[in-house]
């Protein structure tokens, strides 16, 4: 408690009333802790999902597969090729002369199970406990990495969006003018390009990868925050101070920097959780559609996918559902938290009021 007094200590007394609105909304609150504990937990998903044991003792000697590839041959087998420690030989192997220390589940999210007594995909079981796809791979692993995976592409396009949305939208909006007037026609134009019609085309000569989709996107999914940043930018150059330092001779690219985006980012920060929202839902859209990630990714797309095909499954679906339900109802929770913490309106009930003998005189 003291640690975080101090720290809130040492911010400004604006940032400070903010925090406190943000806090005040009980539910951004949470759900900021519960998205930022599971985004945790992906993080370190090759720890709690994973084919291979975490570390290994045999013939008195350690290992550790996780980091390390073992040939088949290193633990009496005899094949080169690196070991399949799910292979009952393998494990027999393993367990005559030493012990394995498996994840909390045996299976990473590309694992095929070829020891499953029934067919794919199976029912959730004390094997698979949100049970297995049509190709045997095991859901829960699948989510895991899959989350993650989903955040680290909104992430990356939320960022670049960002930057490319506060440059455009700050030269527009700054200089005016012409410069404002061919900006707005060429983004409406480049606006109205059928993005979903591009990317099936490109898809047809170039296989999908993570960047290259991210790239992909990156030039379409700044537009919507150029006009939040253009219009404040309008607003905030014909400030008294903006003119004094103009008067001052001041750079223009230093007076942007300096004075004016402070002031611009207060509205343009409302709008990133939604932003970051947009690029997951998008990202999930196209890999339903089969034009997103290469196939064999762990996508929550591509769950969804499974699931309409493989209605007689309906834990593939309805774990679909879930997953992608808490991660955008904790993305928005927290995106309405922050509009509030940025709102004058909440800001000011939460200022501290003069005593009134100070304001009586």
């Amino acid at each position: 408690m003291a640690h975080n007094a101090q720290s809130s200590s040492r911010l400004s007394p604006i940032a400070q009333r903010r925090l406190a609105v943000f806090r005040g909304n009980r539910r951004a609150w949470i759900s900021l802790w519960i998205f930022l504990f599971l985004f945790a937990l992906s993080l370190i998903a090759e720890l709690i999902a994973n084919d291979k044991p975490l570390v290994m003792r045999y013939d008195g000697q350690w290992y550790a597969p996780l980091l390390v590839d073992y040939p088949e041959t290193e633990f009496g087998g005899f094949l080169p090729t690196t070991a399949d420690y799910h292979d009952p030989f393998v494990k027999e192997q393993i367990d005559a002369h030493g012990w394995a220390l498996w994840p909390l589940i045996p299976f990473s999210y590309q694992t095929l199970d070829m020891q499953m007594m029934q067919p794919s995909p199976a029912p959730p079981d004390g094997r698979h406990w949100l049970g297995t796809d049509d190709q045997g791979r095991d859901v829960l692993a699948r989510v895991i990495y899959g989350f993650r995976l989903s955040v680290a592409f909104a992430l990356v396009l939320t960022a670049g969006s960002l930057a490319m949305g506060v440059l455009i939208g700050g030269i527009q909006g700054y200089f005016g003018g012409k410069t404002d007037l061919i900006g707005q026609r060429l983004t409406e134009i480049w606006s109205g390009l059928p993005v979903l019609f591009l990317l099936i085309i490109l898809a047809s000569f170039v296989q999908p990868g993570f960047w290259w989709l991210l790239g992909i996107m990156l030039v379409f999914s700044w537009l919507g925050l150029v006009d939040v940043v253009r219009a404040e930018f309008l607003r905030a150059r014909n400030l008294e101070y903006v003119r004094a330092a103009k008067a001052m001779g001041l750079t223009p690219r230093l007076i942007m920097w300096r004075h004016v985006l402070p002031n611009a980012m207060v509205a343009t920060l409302t709008f990133v959780p939604f932003l970051f929202t947009g690029a997951i839902t998008t990202l999930t859209a196209l890999d339903f559609l089969g034009f997103g990630l290469p196939p064999g990714s762990p996508s929550l797309g591509e769950l969804v996918a499974q699931g309409k095909n493989n209605l007689h499954a309906p834990w593939l679906g309805i774990t679909a559902f879930i997953s992608l339900s808490l991660m955008l109802s904790l993305l928005v929770f927290i995106g309405e938290g922050l509009r509030d913490a940025f709102d004058p309106r909440h800001i000011q009930q939460t200022a501290t009021p003069l005593p009134r003998n100070n304001a009586n005189a």
